[in-house]
């Protein structure tokens, strides 16, 4: 009998063994998404308030998106925490293909300068494709005696920690490319905080401030005003919507530190959706009247060679970033 029952034993061990490698098998084989993808509207979680760089990026791109995905795209506005709350929602949603986010340019920085971030770009993401990318550039009062980027890092220098400059807020893109400039330069400044990009730009208008870095849509029409003087712009070459103002790089080589809009997916998205969508969105910011609309706005439309390709350009930013922060002693907040 003892023998019978170790023998049944074995063999109910090994049929249970079976099934489980079975379900494992199975839970590992990632489902094939249905052919007839997309058969009802994509959400497109935007991480900042209507009216935003963010927002107006992807008004400009969901017509033609829409258009080439065969199905409406809709815009949810997830604003809060330098875009970190709808970042966070996106991590959580199905992988189905039908929640997407726009990934900003801060979400890369925000790990270094924050001391905890409710994602991990790489582990809860897939990358789909970048999708447009906005030069900042860097403004002064007219009363502060520089017309250069090169003449202001003089100054710097013979008031060396006197000079103060504007942002946004702390960890910001505005005050970290400020870093940026300080460290390849060797030049230390004074940050001031405000609450709000607009509070900054209203005080280096008024002369409260003598500097900061905006971006290009808002502050082009009050360089041409002769408000504010412009010394740079942060992407390594000029930009199209105002080749006047030298690139920051033409004095710093490798200096870049532009604004930056793409799409992710939720991990675990099938690779298929993942590529249609890549394909949708080149389609969509090689349309001439789309990149017409972001040349406009002093943006250029810009899609990556593949979805590798932008998981690449995510890992670099969030490893420059967090080298800046860590050599420039910077605490996070």
């Amino acid at each position: 009998m003892k023998v019978i029952s170790i023998r049944a034993a074995v063999s109910n061990r090994y049929l249970v063994a079976r099934l489980l490698a079975g379900v494992l098998v199975c839970a590992a084989v990632p489902r094939a998404p249905a052919a007839d993808y997309p058969d009802h509207p994509i959400r497109v979680i935007v991480p900042s308030t209507p009216g935003g760089g963010t927002d107006t990026t992807m008004r400009i791109i969901s017509p033609k998106l829409g258009e080439v995905m065969g199905q409406r795209i809709i815009l949810d506005n997830r604003p809060g925490q330098s875009g970190n709350i709808g970042v966070e929602i996106a991590s959580r949603a199905a992988p189905d293909g039908y929640t997407l986010v726009v990934m900003i340019a801060s979400n890369a920085s925000n790990p270094a300068v924050m001391k905890t971030v409710p994602y991990n770009l790489e582990r809860d993401f897939a990358a789909v494709s970048l999708v447009a990318v906005m030069p900042n550039v860097l403004t002064v009062h007219p009363s502060l005696p520089v017309k250069s980027v090169k003449e202001l890092v003089a100054l710097a220098k013979a008031r060396p920690g006197q000079l103060q400059f504007a942002s946004p807020g702390f960890g910001s893109t505005a005050h970290l490319a400020m870093e940026l400039l300080m460290s390849m330069s060797g030049v230390k400044m004074q940050h001031v905080p405000y609450k709000s990009g607009g509070g900054a730009f209203i005080s280096v208008q008024s002369g409260e401030m003598p500097m900061m870095f905006g971006n290009v849509m808002s502050s082009l029409q009050h360089v041409r005003s002769g408000r504010i003087r412009a010394l740079g712009v942060t992407s390594l070459k000029r930009a199209g919507a105002a080749p006047d103002i030298p690139a920051i790089a033409e004095t710093y080589p490798g200096y870049e530190a532009s604004t930056w809009y793409g799409l992710l997916a939720p991990a675990g998205t099938p690779r298929d959706i993942v590529n249609r969508l890549h394909k949708a969105a080149v389609a969509t910011v090689h349309d001439p009247a789309t990149a017409k609309l972001f040349s406009d706005g002093g943006a250029d439309a810009m899609a990556s060679a593949s979805p590798e390709e932008f998981g690449a350009f995510i890992r670099a930013e969030v490893t420059k970033w967090a080298k800046l922060v860590k050599d420039a002693g910077i605490k996070p907040e």
